[in-house]
């Protein structure tokens, strides 16, 4: 009976997963990059740091929208910039309310209603300040922002009955 010892058994299976490990990594690239669909490790670090800031960001956006709140919210959010905000919110008609719009980032976004009179559009400008309209309710409403080519960050957004 041929006994190996432990010691030995250990190395032999570190080695081969070394081995195998580098022959994977350098798999499917000619030229010493990752593979496509295989991020670098620089870019799931940037990915890392990008969410890190994203969080950062959206909680800078909410703290700027609390210090303004007066009234009694209704609904909220906060969504990249190039998602947008896309929202039917459930608004009583006759009643009076308020939207209140952050942009922390970079650029600005286009706040337009649907119906149109049920406010005004207007830009949002990425420099954290703080956007307010004044809504006059007419069912169903749809509010829209839209970030303008190459705008970045975050919005936050708020509606208060008031």
């Amino acid at each position: 009976m041929n006994h190996v010892r432990p010691r030995a058994r250990l190395a032999g299976c570190v080695v081969a997963a070394a081995l195998f490990l580098l022959t994977s990594c350098t798999s499917g690239s000619t030229d010493g990059n990752a593979s496509e669909g295989h991020p670098s490790p620089s870019a799931s670090g940037a990915s890392a740091a990008t969410g890190v800031s994203e969080k950062k960001s959206v909680q800078q956006a909410q703290a700027a929208l609390a210090a303004v709140s007066s009234g009694r919210m209704v609904e909220a959010g906060a969504e990249r910039v190039t998602d947008g905000v896309h929202t039917e919110p459930s608004l009583s008609q006759g009643r009076t309310y308020r939207l209140s719009l952050v942009c922390v980032g970079s650029g600005s976004a286009r706040l337009t209603f649907a119906p149109a009179s049920t406010g005004a559009g207007t830009v949002v400008p990425c420099d954290r300040s703080v956007v307010q309209q004044r809504l006059t309710v007419h069912p169903p409403v749809r509010v829209d922002v839209d970030g303008a080519k190459g705008s970045t960050g975050v919005i936050a957004w708020r509606i208060e009955a008031l």
